[in-house]
């Protein structure tokens, strides 16, 4: 029995079948199907790997077909960590070669531009075109800002960066950005598997931050976060050596000079930064300092916290599954009888801002933009 065995035999033993998988999981509200749910999928698993169970497409698209928001292991009784299980049996599915088709194509474009989108590196730093000064770059610096792929190739999400090079600015931080030697943080290689070519992608941008002397990384997604802080570990076998701070915990220590804001938000949890790194509170409390901003909940909020319909790499492998969860998410941000969502992930501004187009009209903003229109007061 192998030790991936024994590990599911020792996870299937802990699940006591109580179904609080299936009332948190994101994908089954949108399927209804049982298979769907953590328990689920870990007796697919064990069915596979006793050989009582063949690996067809329909089984690998199974492993796959998850947001990997971890839903069911923070709400799991018995303390599972299904997520850690799933990713288990995508790493035995890619070395036995049999990685679903789009997600093959996501790989293959990561490693080989080191981006998301496929686009030349010089693309990378797009978003900064349009600024009143240019983002110092190269040279020995205290800070690095690490933009990510979303905010640097997406041109919905590039007023991200351009708030959080402004803020940098203001507060006079000795801070550079990486631009064209920037390369994907390998987050969407992990989770997929694909291990070792998400070492590449680590030992790449560990490599050019160290090369810039710096001791603070600050980055504005939670995916590239978590790559940094959780992955990059286990992948080089050491600590990157710099200070990982996301931009709502840099906002709560930035001193900035606020002004108010008359509005009424409610604030989307991205699943990486609450559920996967722990962090509900500093987006609150820097909320809490802006005047004239009402902050109301949505009925399922911090570890509750639906996924905005974009993780898991869902949007290659099923649209419609993500988008079913998208205009879920917002119908419950739009309950609140808010004026905007605030999330503080480039790809849950980027997804949740798609359910617009449809029925639902809540314009959705990053925490960092709103922190530049305070400060600028525009």
């Amino acid at each position: 029995m192998t030790d991936q065995t024994l590990k599911l035999e020792e996870a299937l033993y802990r699940c006591n079948k109580c179904g609080f998988c299936q009332a948190t999981c994101p994908f089954y509200q949108s399927t209804q199907e049982e298979w769907t749910v953590a328990r689920g999928r870990l007796r697919l698993m064990k069915a596979v790997m006793e050989d009582a169970l063949p690996v067809s497409d329909r089984y690998i698209r199974g492993i796959f077909q998850c947001f990997t928001c971890g839903a069911c292991s923070a709400t799991c009784p018995s303390g599972l960590q299904v997520d850690e299980m799933l990713l288990e049996g995508r790493r035995d599915t890619v070395l036995k070669g049999l990685l679903p088709e789009s997600l093959a194509r996501l790989g293959q474009t990561i490693t080989t531009t080191g981006n998301l989108t496929g686009e030349a590196s010089d693309v990378r730093l797009s978003w900064a075109q349009n600024l009143e000064f240019t983002p110092p770059q190269r040279g020995n610096h205290e800070v690095i800002y690490f933009a990510g792929c979303v905010s640097s190739l997406y041109p919905q999400a590039y007023g991200l960066p351009q708030s959080m090079v402004r803020l940098l600015e203001r507060t006079e931080v000795d801070y550079a950005i990486l631009g064209g030697d920037e390369v994907c943080c390998g987050y969407p290689l992990f989770i997929s598997g694909q291990e070792d070519e998400a070492r590449e992608m680590a030992k790449a941008n560990v490599g050019q931050v160290r090369e810039a002397g710096a001791t603070r990384l600050i980055v504005t997604c939670p995916s590239c976060y978590r790559a940094w802080r959780e992955f990059y570990p286990q992948l080089l076998g050491e600590d990157p050596g710099v200070e990982v701070v996301h931009a709502t915990q840099w906002l709560m220590d930035a001193g900035l000079s606020l002004k108010p804001l008359e509005k009424k938000v409610t604030y989307h949890d991205p699943c990486d930064l609450g559920r996967g790194s722990g962090i509900y509170d500093p987006p609150r409390e820097f909320l809490s300092r802006i005047e004239g901003l009402e902050l109301v909940e949505m009925p399922y909020a911090r570890a509750e916290a639906m996924c905005c319909g974009g993780g898991g790499n869902m949007e290659s492998l099923d649209p419609p599954a993500s988008q079913s969860v998208i205009q879920m998410r917002m119908k419950q941000a739009s309950g609140t009888g808010a004026d905007w969502v605030v999330t503080a992930c480039p790809q849950c501004k980027r997804t949740l801002a798609s359910a617009r187009a449809k029925d639902i009209c809540m314009p959705v903003v990053d925490i960092v933009q709103l922190a530049w229109r305070s400060v600028s007061g525009t």
